[in-house]
């Protein structure tokens, strides 16, 4: 129990926190391996290769082979460094946390064994809290993955925002514009996973209002290669073009000016979109967008004060 305890307590700081910051080759951890299914835990021992499950977790979905490849070769010059890390299972075998792309690359390298942390993690939901935050702090997640990863914390894990921001170290506002990235078209989070645009790029699509919109102006980033200053300014010139429109369709120029400074205020203080739709007889709607139910709290929180 105590096990189970101590690793439940330092759950929200990811596994850096239960393991030793040492490095450790495969050579050096078989030399103190310990036999294996004696039911120890919170130790580091050389365990087989072929034992080890994928994690079910994962929410890494990207391996780039050209990046594996140089870790094959660095672990055949100097062994695994950093110890993977792995729960037990029930059939003596191990269940990976941590450390996907050292196992793949270990078999291409041919190795039977590689170091392991071992610890006791007692549910499904506390293994996939631990394995998200992890990846999310230590490995190099593309945008998407990402906000996928924040996306589970706050569904499956039962996270707030808020929560998800402390236990990774992040603002609330990253976590939130990050999420956001979902709302865009598969094909744009397709372009953004395999690193055809940047988040910058993303960003500025986002804010253009349909996704036709974002559509056209993805197709000329793409066909003209435009750097993320290009596309700001575009989106900008859309925007003023699209308050244009307002003022020849809904009111006078004096009045409409005043709506975009409101709108633009009412953005700021809310952090998220916000539409004002103003009408000739002086009547109107405004539309606040939020991102899911922790997101319209917090809007309802803000809007009370």
């Amino acid at each position: 129990m105590a096990d189970s305890s101590r690793s439940k307590s330092v759950l929200g700081k990811g596994l850096s926190a239960l393991i030793p910051r040492t490095n450790v080759s495969e050579e050096a951890v078989a030399a103190v391996s310990l036999p294996q299914g004696t039911g120890d835990d919170n130790v580091i021992v050389a365990i087989e290769v072929s034992k080890i499950r994928p994690n079910p977790f994962q929410p890494r979905t990207d391996f780039d082979a050209q990046t594996l490849d140089e870790l094959k070769r660095s672990i055949v010059e100097k062994g695994v460094i950093q110890p993977i890390t792995v729960r037990r299972t029930l059939d003596r075998n191990y269940e990976l946390i941590s450390g996907e792309r050292r196992v793949r690359a270990s078999q291409e390298a041919g190795l039977k064994t590689i170091p392991a942390y071992i610890i006791r993690v007692e549910s499904d939901a506390e293994m996939l809290e631990l394995a998200l935050i992890e990846n999310l702090q230590r490995e190099h997640l593309n945008p998407i993955e990402v906000a996928q990863s924040y996306k589970r914390l706050i569904e499956e894990c039962r996270l707030t925002q808020e929560e998800v921001a402390q236990k990774i170290g992040k603002d609330r506002s990253t976590v939130t514009n990050f999420l956001r990235l979902l709302k865009l078209p598969e094909k744009i989070q397709h372009a953004l996973r395999k690193d055809e645009i940047t988040m910058g790029h993303a960003r500025a699509l986002i804010t253009l209002p349909d996704e036709k919109t974002q559509m056209r102006v993805f197709a000329k980033i793409v066909k003209n290669g435009l750097s993320v200053r290009k596309v700001e300014e575009a989106v900008k010139v859309f925007g003023e073009a699209q308050k244009k429109k307002k003022v020849v369709s809904f009111s006078s120029p004096r009045v409409e000016s005043g709506i975009q400074s409101i709108e633009s205020r009412l953005r700021h203080a809310l952090g998220t979109k916000v539409s004002i739709r103003h009408k000739s007889s002086g009547a109107g709607e405004i539309v606040i967008e939020y991102y899911n139910a922790d997101d319209l709290e917090r809007l309802r929180e803000l809007l009370e004060r």
